[in-house]
């Protein structure tokens, strides 16, 4: 007769387990919206993912793009990267931070850049360090330059009677703030900062698209004109003709994955409470094996 429990209680837990991955399946592809995975399909997967980041609007920020790329380039399962690029450009910072790491990770997984409707200044500085760049025959891209725009707004200040009192402690500090127009000496350093900030520009896009353009000609385009898709690589500023999912199969093929790829995104916030039922559920259903075990082999167990 106990024998016969025995048997019930692991068919039971056998039985439960069932239904818990499968939950767990179907939570998964509910809440993560089409193509993106849960933990738990990731595990099955077996390495065919390609993790796709996308870059958007202005760039003034690099620290979700960063988050995303160190996720995707620790996860065994994601075998390439695909940045997905619809941006005019932004700050310089984060995209040179954002360069660095995607150099960091071509050392493991390919990372291959898709330009949609504009991939210029910035952006374009982000997709140079890439292994492939791929786009479209119209997309916009290029712009390699560096602009400063400073509001002059001493003569309206001057013109409704508004004193400005400035306090500073440096001769330049008050730089660019337009309560007063720049003088030579004023207008040669930001000049010479913008020049800097062009020639690492050059430099990097040099660096990352090496063999694949001369400096000559580059610095011949680098003012700060945009180009076409098919005008650019003609230049040797991009690689490809084509849409994501061109990128998507270059970038397959540059990771070596067998059969049709998945795609994963970012993760949403619900993603995380869904990854704290699953792990919290997972800890369960092995307590639970551990103590038909322990029956089974007739330990005892706690009461």
């Amino acid at each position: 007769m106990k024998k016969s429990r025995l048997g019930v209680s692991i068919l039971f837990l056998i039985i439960l387990m069932v239904i818990f991955v499968g939950m767990v399946f179907t939570f998964s592809r509910f809440f993560d919206n089409d193509e993106r995975s849960s933990r738990m399909v990731e595990f099955l997967d077996y390495g065919n993912k390609i993790g796709v980041i996308p870059i958007e609007g202005t760039i003034i920020s690099s620290d979700e793009t960063l988050k995303d790329l160190r996720k995707f380039s620790k996860k065994s399962s994601i075998r390439a990267i695909v940045l997905r690029i619809n941006s005019p450009g932004g700050t310089v910072a984060p995209a040179q931070e954002i360069y660095r790491e995607i150099e960091k990770i071509r050392k493991i997984k390919p990372v291959v850049a898709s330009i949609e409707t504009v991939g210029a200044s910035a952006a374009y500085y982000i997709a140079s360090s890439t292994d492939s760049i791929v786009c479209s025959k119209g997309s916009i891209t290029g712009s390699i330059g560096v602009i400063m725009m400073l509001p002059d707004l001493h003569k309206v200040i001057e013109k409704i009677g508004v004193n400005v009192n400035v306090i500073k402690a440096g001769v330049f500090k008050d730089i660019g703030t337009g309560v007063k127009p720049l003088n030579d000496q004023e207008r040669e350093i930001l000049q010479n900062f913008a020049t800097e900030v062009h020639e690492q520009f050059i430099a990097d896009v040099l660096a990352g698209r090496k063999g694949k353009i001369e400096e000559d000609k580059l610095r011949q385009i680098a003012d700060g004109r945009f180009f076409t898709g098919s005008t650019a690589k003609e230049f040797g500023l991009v690689d490809a003709m084509g849409n994501f999912y061109d990128a998507a199969s270059l970038a397959a093929r540059l990771g070596e994955i067998r059969g049709e790829p998945q795609f994963e995104y970012p993760r949403k916030k619900w993603n995380s409470y869904m990854d704290v039922f699953m792990e919290s559920a997972s800890r369960h259903v092995v307590k639970g094996l551990e103590y038909v075990g322990r029956v089974q082999d007739g330990a005892p167990v706690p009461r």
